[in-house]
């Protein structure tokens, strides 16, 4: 690695928790002492090796880390341009990259003396994790998911179930993951005392942005390794899908500091950014308090949050964490859109060419990366987090192309 190619990023979250004007800790005073519990236990982890060697431990041994990389040789030659490989989180047992962040809460949580965990799912991936790890630990488990997202990702609801999680069906506004979110928020407010609150994504109040990243980046700093390794050098384009972000920002931030490589969050345009029917809060959104920080909202005039849609669960969500709101303010990463059809046609490509069937989230990236490809020469090379596998997504594809199961 060339060490005029290199800068340093080195920002954390002031003590308040913002990324610039963005993050913070917005709740209520009945959660301030949970909240500052859990900062002292996470600012105490930084520096404690022997809860860094438990943690990466349960990574090798557990989740089966590391996760490989791909090349994409048949997606590649169909594109006639640059090469195209993927970082294989799909491959992590519960199959996707959230549970990389659920170990770490989940330690945090058993250091506090925490037995009941409470999680909110979109997807159902971190729901699936939370579910898996708990059962691992021995903790009392309770995820809410909208009842949207319950009727999309049946498979998902089941397998949380055969682990032991109750799963609360959230009818409330439009029953997706904004409304999953509030309805653990409340949860956790009556619960102080026993309950810990694993959030899945680099949202929430400080610490949770920062610390679910700092749990995530296992993911970018894998890939520092292995693409040399694999390819000679660096790749020129990091490419990850955004709704809240956790997985973007676990590829982003160990590459912050090599400014050769850009970096590309995708979010989800949806049936189309002119029908306002889509969840991009970065490229249509404003500035707004959501869920315990402030950041990029998709909100009307009157700042109430708008209903948002996307073909993928984990991507239908209102806003998006305060680092990658930072980040984009900075010009230190681009941040695109792919709508449904890309997505769902990025899903086929990847099926049929590849033998790999990506999660409908992660496929929004691969959506761009193949039109980014196109564009580029042969020499270039971009790397997609393959966030998740897409078992959990066979209905939601065989109802958009019209197939019964």
């Amino acid at each position: 690695m060339n060490s005029s190619n290199n800068y340093i990023y080195s920002l954390q979250p002031n003590p308040e928790g913002f990324f610039g004007q963005y993050g913070g800790t917005y709740i209520s005073e009945t959660l301030s002492n949970i909240i500052n519990e859990l900062k002292n236990h996470y600012y105490n982890i930084q520096n404690d090796e022997s809860f860094w060697q438990e943690y990466q431990k349960e990574l090798k041994y557990f989740v089966g880390r590391p996760s490989p990389i791909s090349y994409a040789e048949r997606i590649t030659q169909s594109v006639n341009g640059a090469k195209i490989y993927l970082k294989r989180e799909d491959l992590n047992h519960t199959g996707a990259h959230k549970v990389n962040n659920v170990i770490g809460q989940a330690l945090l949580a058993k250091r506090m003396g925490k037995k009941r965990i409470i999680a909110e799912t979109g997807a159902g991936q971190h729901g699936v994790a939370t579910a898996t790890i708990c059962a691992r630990y021995g903790l009392e488990c309770i995820v809410y998911m909208g009842a949207e997202d319950i009727k999309r990702q049946v498979a998902n609801v089941y397998r949380m179930k055969l682990l032991g999680a109750e799963v609360v069906p959230v009818n409330s506004g439009s029953k997706t993951l904004k409304d999953a979110l509030n309805e653990a928020m409340r949860d956790w407010v009556t619960n102080v005392d026993n309950t810990f609150y694993i959030i899945g994504t680099v949202a929430g109040p400080h610490p949770y942005p920062a610390m679910v990243r700092d749990f995530q980046k296992i993911i970018g700093q894998e890939c520092i390794q292995q693409m040399p390794e694999i390819t000679g050098r660096q790749p020129d384009y990091i490419v990850a899908c955004i709704g809240g972000g956790s997985n973007a920002m676990g590829i982003f931030y160990p590459y912050l500091n090599l400014k050769n490589t850009k970096l590309i969050g995708v979010e989800a345009a949806g049936k189309g950014l002119a029908t306002g029917e889509h969840a991009a809060s970065i490229s249509k959104g404003s500035f707004g308090i959501l869920h315990g920080n402030a950041t990029y909202l998709l909100q009307d005039d009157k700042g109430q949050v708008t209903e948002t849609h996307s073909v993928s669960a984990g991507l239908d969500y209102p806003a998006v964490g305060p680092e990658h709101a930072y980040l984009h303010d900075e010009k230190l990463a681009d941040y695109v859109c792919a709508t449904d059809e890309e997505a769902i046609n990025a899903f086929n490509i990847c099926c049929r060419l590849e033998g790999i069937i990506p999660a409908l989230e992660s496929s929004h990236a691969l959506a761009y990366a193949i039109k980014l490809a196109k564009e580029l020469d042969k020499e270039k090379i971009i790397l997609v987090n393959l966030s998740g596998r897409g078992d959990k997504d066979m209905h939601t594809v065989a109802e958009y192309n019209g197939i019964q199961l």
